[in-house]
């Protein structure tokens, strides 16, 4: 019966090892779980804050982009304009002129010109329009006038001028084009 008490005592001793030794295993995962979660909550925080960061940086780079494009435009609209400040100025000085309907017509067609080099610079040009075969691209026809001097469809007056910038028109020419029923019939 000794014998039966030192192996059940022994065998009690061996399951309390096992038990302590689970104990310690499980402790050491339960730890090693709270150090994970640690890990991860540094990491969740740093990626907050790098998020945070980086919206903010976007919304400072979208309002510095808004900013630069708004005086881009101003700086555009400040170099086309210049030009025409002078002409402005001249036709002030033509209002405020006292002088003959002649010198007047005279002082209008040189700031006229004057204008037309400010388009110059600005690289618009006129549509060719007199003399020229209508062109639906670039003529807007208001009328049409019979005629047996002129071919069909030629320009021949020109009531508004257009205008191209390069090669892009910003307003046809509107125009009245011949109409020769000699050659309408041929």
């Amino acid at each position: 019966m000794v014998d039966e008490l030192k192996d059940g005592v022994e065998a009690v001793e061996g399951t309390v090892d096992r038990v302590d030794a689970g104990t310690e295993s499980h402790g050491s995962a339960a730890d090693a779980a709270q150090e994970e979660i640690a890990q991860l909550k540094a990491e969740k925080d740093q990626l907050i804050d790098r998020l945070a960061r980086l919206q903010a940086e976007f919304d400072n780079a979208r309002k510095r982009e808004v900013k630069e494009r708004t005086d881009a435009r101003e700086y555009t609209i400040g170099n086309t304009l210049e030009p025409f400040l002078a002409v402005m100025d001249n036709f002030q000085l033509a209002l405020k002129a006292d002088g003959t309907v002649e010198q007047l017509r005279s002082g209008v067609g040189l700031i006229l010109k004057q204008m037309e080099e400010a388009l110059k610079s600005l690289q618009v040009t006129a549509v060719d329009s007199i003399g020229a075969q209508f062109d639906p691209r670039i003529h807007e026809a208001l009328g049409s006038i019979e005629t047996v001097e002129f071919p069909d469809h030629q320009v021949l007056e020109e009531i508004r001028r257009g205008y191209k910038i390069r090669e892009r028109l910003l307003r046809p020419a509107m125009v009245r084009i011949a109409v020769n029923p000699a050659q309408v019939s041929e």
